[in-house]
């Protein structure tokens, strides 16, 4: 059964898309039933230019990318969620909807790159980010999601937030 992780940043322009492509890219790569989906509480409606930049230079297809609102995955049709994780701080203190399953919940905050000064600045944030993020979800990716219960998942997705 597929486990679906939602990642919320409030625009949904950089971080969370950022984690989105990488969890999923490297879930395919590691032929892992995971897939990741991303949302905002309010969405800027376009993806940030460098984070589409940093995950083609990794390889991941990003043409079908939209910023979306976290409504679409509280609607009865919406895939269950086992895990949401949150990216930004303003993310992370916001009343989120009530996801349908009850899913595992967590922060793992990450500085904004769009708050870097200049281009080569900016592409360098992005992709360091690009990079912390992916560490993240290779370890989120090495668990044995599909006979943890949610508090041993809980526990694991807290030690990964410490690294």
């Amino acid at each position: 059964m597929t486990t679906h992780v939602l990642i919320l940043c409030t625009h949904n322009s950089a971080r969370s898309v950022l984690s989105e492509g990488m969890l999923n890219h490297l879930a395919q790569k590691l032929g892992k039933d995971v897939r990741a989906h991303s949302a905002g509480s309010a969405p800027s409606g376009r993806i940030n230019p460098f984070a589409i930049e940093a995950l083609n230079r990794a390889g991941v297809d990003t043409s079908s990318y939209r910023s979306k609102s976290w409504d679409e995955f509280s609607q009865p049709d919406a895939p269950q969620m086992r895990i949401v994780i949150t990216v930004c701080d303003n993310a992370a203190n916001e009343v989120c909807p009530i996801w349908p399953g009850s899913p595992v919940k967590m922060h793992w905050g990450y500085p904004d790159p769009s708050n870097a000064e200049g281009e080569d600045a900016k592409r360098q944030a992005f992709e360091i980010t690009r990079q912390a993020i992916g560490y993240r979800m290779l370890q989120l990716l090495a668990l044995p999601l599909d006979t943890m219960s949610n508090a041993e998942l809980q526990a694991a997705l807290t030690q990964i937030a410490k690294s």
